[in-house]
């Protein structure tokens, strides 16, 4: 029997740190071959795209796919999971907060082996559905002494600082612009869904590390060309994913500004391969697209914690 697990028993069970383990073991299996990723592929359906992406990961024991639709309504998001030893269905989950966590973790994971160990000051740029987690995945991996936070409507930014100040108990201050949230940050966070540039790489200060974690199409820029010319070390969650997805990146390489060759996997830093931050003083850049693995490594977190609870509602599943 399978069990399918809801949004809320979903919430009920995962935490940011357990998000942020499992994630950092995801990439660790990438890297050490024992887990393999497919990158998303967009059907049209004719009010927008149906979007699927899988992964396999024998050293989890699962494998499996994320699918949502986008456009004709709101999106809705599903993880399967199958045993890679058997090819059994274990569980089908409602995975949209599943999902934001696992974004958030990703650049928390990227954020622990690129950001200066004494980084203390968080710039935001952007409040909507995934900024909460990634302030507080960022949280958790260093000790996050001020946060700016700044969005194009006032009252937006301005709930957003209230709430995450209770939330997270730090000091979470709403500011007037974009420069203003960066200028004074050693982690700047883009989550927006813009399609031209709201970081400017001009307001960068030494040793800053960027996770720029919106956009998750070719056709949409949250940074600036300066800010890949300034990055020291560029590092995708996955590169060949990025080639097809990640307008930050594509748009440089195709104007010679960087190359292909120059980026790297987030699999590799984990695993030590690659050096996340060679020197105190670099730029540092995270480019995440939002990999199937994330989500299986997730989820079977998910899965096996609802077992242990009772949680979940056994569905017949073909034998």
């Amino acid at each position: 029997m399978a069990l399918y697990i809801t949004e809320s028993e979903v919430s009920r069970l995962l935490t940011m740190d357990i998000a942020l383990e499992a994630v950092e073991d995801g990439f660790m299996h990438l890297s050490r071959g024992s887990a393999f990723n497919f990158p998303r592929h967009r059907l049209p359906n004719g009010q927008g795209s149906y979007n699927f992406m899988s992964a396999s990961a024998p050293g989890l024991g699962v494998m499996g796919t994320k699918s949502y639709s986008v456009g004709g309504g709101p999106s809705r998001f599903y993880v399967h999971l199958y045993s890679s030893s058997s090819g059994q269905l274990l569980a089908v989950i409602e995975a949209s907060g599943m999902g934001q966590t696992r974004t958030g973790a990703a650049s928390g994971v990227a954020t622990k082996y690129m950001a200066r160990e004494d980084a203390d000051s968080l710039g935001v740029i952007g409040t909507g559905y995934q900024a909460g987690a990634q302030l507080e995945a960022i949280c958790k991996v260093r000790n996050i002494k001020s946060v700016l936070v700044y969005s194009r409507s006032r009252d937006n930014r301005s709930r957003f600082a209230e709430s995450m100040s209770l939330r997270l108990g730090a000091q979470v201050t709403a500011v007037d612009s974009a420069q203003a949230c960066v200028s004074e940050s050693s982690i700047v966070v883009a989550i927006t869904s813009a399609k031209k540039p709201v970081l400017e790489g001009e307001w960068l200060s030494t040793g800053t590390h960027i996770n720029a974690a919106g956009n998750n199409h070719w056709m949409k820029q949250e940074v600036d060309y300066a800010v890949v010319q300034r990055a020291s070390v560029i590092v995708a969650d996955d590169v060949e994913g990025a080639k097809v997805e990640c307008g930050d990146l594509v748009y440089p390489v195709d104007r010679g500004i960087t190359t292909w060759d120059h980026v790297r996997n987030l699999s590799d830093v984990v695993a030590g391969v690659v050096d996340g931050r060679p020197h105190s003083d670099d730029i540092t850049l995270f480019e995440s697209q939002g990999l199937a693995i994330e989500d299986l490594a997730v989820g079977i977190r998910v899965y096996n914690m609802a077992k242990e609870q009772g949680l979940g509602k056994e569905v017949s599943s073909p034998s």
